[in-house]
């Protein structure tokens, strides 16, 4: 009996040690493997899996699917295709993630397409498995460097957003759809599966910034908490060590459509651009934590002034609501941790993004002559946005409390 007892009690203890590995939750906080309150302090990698027309310093083409077919008439799909690979293997690589370390980081918030764990067709391939081989990889050089990580769903089966946002078709259809809820929940548990013993991974960010504003919220936002569920029932069935963050409708703004959490191991998230440094902003956010004693946090905000940047972070650090600034790296940008020089020639390229484009013979006439220099053009871009020809926006940095590394 003895010897039972002490099996028992070193079991015991060797499974607490376990689940004292994982990042999670108690209360109001969010907890760290030393089983103090963590604050969450980082950035995103955006524009890396899922490109946005105006890291791109484009207007009207504003997706990835609207960005590729641009592109794609300029250069040919054979171009596209490898160049999208060498963007997915050099927009982001260890270096950046070193950088971000000695900045004074903690985490960061990894947005994703839905489309990397399908056969669809995305960024030049249609590789079920290229999610995997792009984030596995990022996940090691975060784990060497002790940063966590979030996992972001930016773009979801049948679009969650409704614009740009979500890479889709201009509507949140994913509301609308139970086989692109299905799909989506596959997924998820698919990322959960693979990861549950990742202790590395902070959590899954569900849905970025579901249901925005341009349609009628009173009718589909009734449909975002039961998708919630419907998804994080899947995580859970294959995994219970990670979070589960929750955002709200209307461009993670609104809390309004929640309940009581359904997730013992929940974060609720907010974005938060171009407001008022006043706790008021901030105060829903604020009053769905106290009244159902759950961790909040901001999952993106910034692109702003270094003052504002410097004042928001206060404003949630007071309010103990930890943050993730959009973006990591832009185009001629000092809003944000890093910036490089779009090349020389890349005006003609913005140019014929403005142009008509609705049929082949707009198209035709929209088209540059020297296509050979267009595809030049286009690689320059991306070599200039390598690691080692960025340039560290310090006033920014700083304005987070951290400190600009060396390159």
């Amino acid at each position: 009996m003895k010897k039972l007892l002490i099996t028992l009690l070193f079991a015991a203890v060797c499974f607490s040690a376990g689940a004292q590995k994982f990042i999670g939750t108690k209360g109001k906080n969010i907890i760290g493997p030393d089983g103090k309150p963590f604050l969450i302090r980082g950035t995103n990698l955006g524009n890396w899996l899922v490109p946005e027309g105006y890291m791109f310093k484009f207007k009207k083409v504003n997706s990835q699917r609207l960005i590729n077919e641009a592109l794609t008439e300029l250069v040919g799909p054979e171009e596209m295709k490898l160049f999208w690979k060498a963007f997915q293997d050099t927009y982001i690589t260890e270096a950046d993630i070193q950088f971000l370390k000695a900045s004074g980081i903690n985490s960061i918030r990894i947005p994703f397409n839905y489309k990397l764990f399908t056969y669809e067709d995305y960024m030049g391939q249609n590789n079920p498995n290229r999610g995997f081989e792009l984030l596995d990889r990022v996940v090691g050089w975060c784990k060497k460097a002790n940063l966590y990580v979030i996992l972001d769903m930016h773009c979801a089966p049948g679009g969650q957003t409704g614009d740009n946002i979500d890479d889709g078709n201009g509507y949140p259809f994913l509301f609308t759809s139970p086989a692109s809820r299905k799909l989506t929940a596959d997924i998820w548990r698919k990322i959960a599966n693979h990861y549950k013993n990742e202790t590395t991974i902070m959590g899954y960010d569900l849905l970025n910034e579901p249901i925005a504003h341009y349609f009628d919220v009173a009718k589909i936002n009734p449909h975002l908490e039961p998708t919630y569920k419907q998804i994080t029932a899947a995580v859970r069935s294959v995994n219970k060590n990670h979070i589960v963050f929750i955002g709200g409708a209307q461009w993670d703004s609104n809390f309004k459509v929640f309940g009581r959490p359904f997730d013992s191991k929940s974060v609720y998230t907010f974005h938060k651009y171009w407001t008022d440094v006043k706790e008021e902003v901030i105060q829903e956010y604020i009053d769905y934590r106290d009244k159902y004693n759950v961790p909040i946090y901001v999952g993106e905000t910034g692109e702003n002034t270094d003052q504002w940047v410097h004042d928001f972070r206060l404003l949630c650090e007071k309010n103990n609501i930890g943050w993730h600034y959009w973006p990591y790296k832009k185009a001629d940008n000092e809003k944000g941790f890093m910036s490089f020089k779009a090349p020389e020639g890349y005006d003609e390229i913005i140019e014929y993004t403005e142009k008509p484009r609705g049929s082949f013979e707009e198209i035709r006439k929209a088209a540059p002559a020297d296509r050979e220099k267009i595809r030049k053009v286009l690689w320059a871009f991306l070599e200039s946005s390598k690691f080692t020809n960025c340039i560290p926006q310090k006033g920014y940095i700083q304005a987070l409390g951290l400190k600009v590394p060396a390159k």
